[in-house]
């Protein structure tokens, strides 16, 4: 299972270093849109809608993302839609530790525009709207990664505490200290390589790598919500295109705002 979980991983980091660095914004933005649209398909699971249902509902995600990509950077949209994801991402951190006893199908449904599109929008928009927009997308990717390993070894060696047991049983307080302390030395390296100042950038890569644990266990709480484990199967030894992308939703916008307030030119 470790095996198969690590080809895969290799893959699929392979597979985005390249297109994100050697593709132009177009590319990049069609390819992050198909692996957003498959967790958007597999999202309607998680509202339990079939058929036709379940077809309307991709095509009015696809509708929005359209509409974002021809009309959001152009008219200024990309501050505001940073702003509310942010917002949201605050909501669920608090909702998480008051876990209710049911959510009503119909509020997922509605809030998965806001957990998929506005991470897509910004993450297309780094790479054509600034001038390392390349290594920037590369740069939160490594931060997350790093937080996903580090909290997934130092939680398998000395993991003890949990960290939210009802809603997601593995995950402990050492992994997720771990997580954020490897993210927090990648960010450190990063800021180096790109000569931007490190402390401030350390600063934002903790923040991005603590939001990316909330985007993780908000997408296992809509999982619990209606007895999934995986949301899918397509990656084998990591389920759904959801379970891969769920950190990433969280932590592109929060990045994305520190990026902002800290005006930092890259």
């Amino acid at each position: 299972m470790l095996i198969t979980r690590l080809i895969t991983a290799v893959i699929l980091a392979g597979g985005i270093t390249t297109t994100v660095l050697f593709f132009p914004t177009w590319v990049v933005s069609w390819v992050i849109a198909l692996f957003w649209l498959g967790g958007a398909w597999e999202w309607t699971g998680l509202v339990r809608l079939q058929g036709a249902s379940r077809v309307f509902y991709m095509v009015g995600m696809a509708a929005l993302m359209f509409l974002m990509a021809f009309g959001g950077i152009a008219q200024g949209w990309t501050y505001p839609i940073t702003v509310i994801s942010v917002g949201w991402w605050m909501l669920s951190c608090m909702v998480l530790f008051r876990l209710p006893r049911h959510i009503p199908l119909a509020l997922v449904g509605a809030v998965g525009p806001l957990v998929l599109v506005p991470s897509w929008f910004l993450l297309s928009y780094f790479h054509q709207g600034f001038i390392q927009g390349a290594e920037l997308i590369m740069s939160l990717l490594l931060i997350v990664w790093a937080a996903d390993v580090g909290a997934y070894v130092v939680g398998n060696i000395c993991g003890k505490v949990k960290l939210a047991p009802r809603v997601s049983p593995g995950k402990t307080w050492e992994g997720f200290i771990g997580g954020v302390a490897l993210a927090g030395l990648v960010s450190l390296g990063i800021s180096i390589m790109l000569n931007i100042p490190s402390s401030l950038f350390i600063a934002i890569g903790v923040v991005t790598a603590i939001s990316s644990v909330v985007g993780d266990l908000t997408i296992s709480l809509f999982k619990r919500n209606v007895s999934m484990k995986d949301s899918g199967s397509l990656l084998p030894g990591h389920g759904g295109i959801l379970d891969r992308i769920d950190s990433l939703t969280a932590a592109t916008p929060i990045f994305a705002l520190g990026i902002y307030l800290s005006g930092l030119h890259i």
